[in-house]
């Protein structure tokens, strides 16, 4: 969550050193806030491969694998490039999965994050597709804005609902994309352009011509109490230790059925703090 430090260096180079601050209207300076370390393919590979942990290689193909993989019902680890610096996953060290499906809220939060069910997620959205989805906000790339989720998509009568056992509540779908639907009917947005981060803007169209959509579910790849993960060890850990199914390490992909036995030197979870 390094983007007060971000802000602090950021102020001091333009106001305490008098740097000049261009402004354009058109291009991000924050370059998608995308600005923490990466990892070369071959640094990848040499894990992997010492490791002895089995992998493919899809290629040109691998945008239109990782969508299908998630019209399937699978959760996916998706690490790409460079880290986010700030608190948000905007897509490269993200958990991704189906917004259509009635059970991935829960799901995502008990065998993934480990934490209450009745925790909400958030959407990326294409773009250009925004306004199919929400009622005013159609532009929010840093995942910042609350908007509502279009009045045609809801589920009439699946509002608030008063004195009734809020896993009941929780779990009853609200809309046609229930996974990303808060019980207020809103969501936090992330919206997703070519420019920014072309890689994820390919994956969403992959999968809007697989399912119509062009939203997914969007949260960062870690648990309850854990940072988000940095390196590709980091990555693996937390997909062999969660019900992610599938793990995207740039070019490379790992299927959870195919990895060696995953065995822990202790009880992890012990060590989580409360929230």
């Amino acid at each position: 969550d390094a983007g007060g430090a971000l802000g602090a260096a950021l102020y001091s180079w333009h106001h305490t050193d008098g740097q000049p601050r261009v402004v354009d209207g058109v291009h991000d300076g924050q370059a998608g806030s995308l600005l923490g370390p990466g990892f070369s393919r071959d640094h990848i590979r040499a894990f992997l491969d010492a490791n002895g942990l089995p992998y493919s290689e899809p290629g040109a193909e691998r945008e239109r694998l990782i969508a299908r993989h998630v019209a399937d019902g699978k959760v996916v680890g998706l690490f790409q490039g460079r880290m986010e610096y700030g608190p948000r996953a905007l897509g490269n060290r993200s958990i991704i999965a189906d917004a259509r499906s009635t059970k991935m809220q829960s799901f995502l939060n008990l065998a993934t994050k480990f934490r209450e069910s009745f925790r909400p997620f958030a959407p990326i959205c294409l773009e250009e597709d925004a306004p199919a989805f929400f009622e005013h906000i159609h532009v929010s790339p840093y995942m910042l804005l609350v908007d509502q989720v279009k009045t045609e998509r809801l589920v009439p009568g699946s509002g608030p609902q008063r004195g009734r056992p809020i896993y009941e509540w929780v779990n009853t779908p609200r809309s046609d994309v229930p996974a990303i639907t808060h019980v207020d009917h809103s969501a936090r947005i992330q919206t997703v352009d070519a420019g920014r981060n072309p890689r994820l803007h390919a994956i969403l169209s992959e999968f809007k011509q697989i399912t119509g959509m062009g939203l997914m579910v969007n949260t960062s790849f870690n648990v309850r109490s854990e940072p988000i993960v940095c390196t590709p060890e980091d990555a693996y850990v937390c997909f062999m230790r969660t019900g992610i199914d599938t793990l995207v390490l740039d070019d490379f992909v790992l299927e959870k059925s195919a990895q060696p036995a995953w065995e822990e030197d202790a009880d992890w979870q012990t060590t989580f703090t409360p929230d």
